[in-house]
């Protein structure tokens, strides 16, 4: 069975392609349009479809359109609820009637795909999926929150044999993903896109409002939630944009809310685990990106394992429809081998590129070795190694490293990036050392997607990834599964002592993360980045 999954109605577009119940490929359509979220400005333009992602996935399995077994979009028209007040009807309306319509506008994309192949999946359930079909375990529970889906925000469920069953889900407008997304805007940052910032901006303040938040977000004791509007004013000024410094007031609301969604998330993960005495929790959804909450529910929390997607976001969904239709067609999925879902170009292709672009460049005997005494020198280095990453997080192959020891390498970083200076950076470890370093969240964390306290007697050690709250969200490294980037670290440390770097995203602000070479060395040639390491080659700053 061959199966392409599509994202296209809200942020993130993307497609993925499952092959026999295996994820073969997967790709957001902003890595190849160069625009962030992979859309226009014009709110939920739905008729722009991941076309080159689409075309790029059939490319990798060698498939025509007319070859594929099934089509899964991942939004149900059918379900949508016009009546829902203070969503812009008009706008939904608008949207439901071009996504009835996707049978036949996937051919504009698809020349010769027919249409009649094409399947409608619940954008809730295609996170579900998403999750739980590609998790590393069998049968699981899995709980899905972000902002919206056609007329729910979120869902609580089980997977048995490759079939979902629904235990809870929340109608709209209660939704914790626009609770959040209200606070991302308030505080002048972009909505559906910057949520992030406020996770960071949150360690920085004290949870003084938490109990008024209480009373404004709460379970409901079914498996649901309740979220009333907020008057943002009552606790902090509006900030518009950078025009407005952040002060103590921002801080502390964005703890307070911080905070109350980390409470709710736990008691509903208890509430299904109640419901279904399942020992193993898959989550999916833009909240399940959250990584401070995610370690909360995996430390107070009543499983045994809690996997995340790691896109986990809307373009993830693309991944879930095709996951779930391949379920539903009787194909047994197998689990996700990793991120690294994207292109990848061959060391010829590479070394094309760089005579193209009359760049100095070099072979050395072992790029790992080269990397690590540039990093031991306290260089920056853009690493651009293997496949692209699914999802928003650099993993070791979209990256840039920098050593982690010097106190001024964070504010460094985040003047290559052109980012707020609140932001904190995260460390890349070997797998087999990170229980020394960092504690209390799961290990190993291939996918970046939990915090750890960071133990005392590293914090100095390591300043540059430690955050001001003595944490670091961790990506541990394998050397079956990533052997060059071992290589480099066991490298560092020969040299330096620590068997940690730093690990940002190779991208500067307002661009979406490096996929191709070209990418790499435009990146390379406009921030101050002292070496480029690109398949076996390296390139130096002149």
């Amino acid at each position: 069975m061959r199966i392409l999954g599509v994202n296209a109605v809200f942020h993130d577009p993307a497609a993925a392609l499952v092959v026999d119940g295996h994820i073969v490929a997967a790709a957001e359509e902003e890595r190849f349009s160069r625009r962030k979220h992979g859309k226009s400005p014009v709110p939920f333009s739905t008729w722009e479809l991941p076309e080159q992602a689409i075309a790029w996935c059939l490319h990798r399995a060698g498939l025509r359109p007319d070859q594929l077994d099934a089509v899964g979009y991942s939004y149900d028209p059918d379900l949508v609820d016009h009546s829902l007040g203070g969503l812009d009807p008009g706008s939904e309306e608008l949207r439901t009637d071009y996504v009835r319509r996707a049978p036949a506008f996937l051919r504009s994309a698809m020349p010769g795909l027919d249409p009649s192949i094409v399947r409608f999946v619940r954008h809730h359930v295609a996170h579900a999926a998403s999750a739980a079909l590609a998790a590393p375990f069998g049968d699981c529970a899995v709980l899905v929150a972000d902002g919206r889906g056609e007329s729910t925000s979120y869902v609580a469920g089980e997977y048995r044999d490759g079939k979902f069953t629904e235990h809870a889900a929340q109608q709209l407008p209660h939704s914790l993903g626009l609770l959040y997304e209200d606070l991302t805007e308030h505080l002048g940052f972009a909505r559906s896109s910057d949520e992030y910032k406020i996770m960071a901006l949150a360690s920085y303040g004290k949870p003084r409002f938490l109990d008024r938040f209480r009373e404004l977000a709460y379970p409901t004791g079914d498996g649901g939630f309740h979220t009333d509007p907020v008057s943002w004013t009552e606790f902090a000024p509006a900030r518009h944009g950078s025009d407005t410094e952040l002060d103590s007031a921002h801080a502390d609301l964005a703890a307070s809310v911080q905070r109350r969604i980390e409470e709710v998330w736990l008691d509903l993960a208890t509430w299904l685990h109640d419901r279904t005495g399942a020992k193993n929790l898959a989550l999916a959804g833009g909240i399940a990106l959250n990584c401070v909450a995610n370690t909360r529910l995996y430390a107070e929390g009543p499983f045994d394992q809690v996997w995340v997607q790691p896109a986990s976001g809307d373009a993830g969904t693309a991944l879930g429809a095709a996951l779930q239709l391949s379920a539903d067609l009787g194909e047994p999925t197998g689990p996700m081998p990793g991120a690294d879902l994207g292109r990848e170009w061959s060391d010829d292709e590479i070394e094309e590129i760089l005579r193209v672009a009359r760049v100095r460049y070099e072979r050395p005997a072992d790029v790992a070795v080269e990397v690590a005494q540039a990093l031991a020198d306290d260089q920056v280095v853009a690493w651009f190694q293997g496949r692209a990453e699914f999802g928003p997080r650099a993993l070791g192959h979209r990256s840039l490293l920098a050593h982690p020891g010097p106190t001024a390498n964070l504010g460094r970083l985040n003047d290559v990036k052109g980012r707020e200076q609140f932001r904190p950076v995260a460390p890349m470890v070997l797998a087999d050392r990170a229980a020394e370093i960092f504690t209390r969240g799961p290990l190993p964390s291939p996918y970046m997607l939990f915090v750890h306290d960071v133990a005392a007697d590293w914090r100095d050690r390591i300043p540059t990834v430690t955050h001001v709250d003595g944490t670091a969200r961790v990506q541990t490294v394998a050397p079956q599964h990533t052997p060059l980037l071992a290589r480099m670290l066991r490298e560092f440390e020969a040299r330096t002592g620590l068997p940690v770097v730093v690990n940002t995203s190779l991208n500067t602000a307002g661009r979406p993360m490096v996929d191709s070479p070209r990418d790499a060395l435009e990146c390379f040639g406009s921030a101050p980045v002292d070496l480029l390491a690109i398949g076996p080659f390296v390139v130096r700053r002149s």
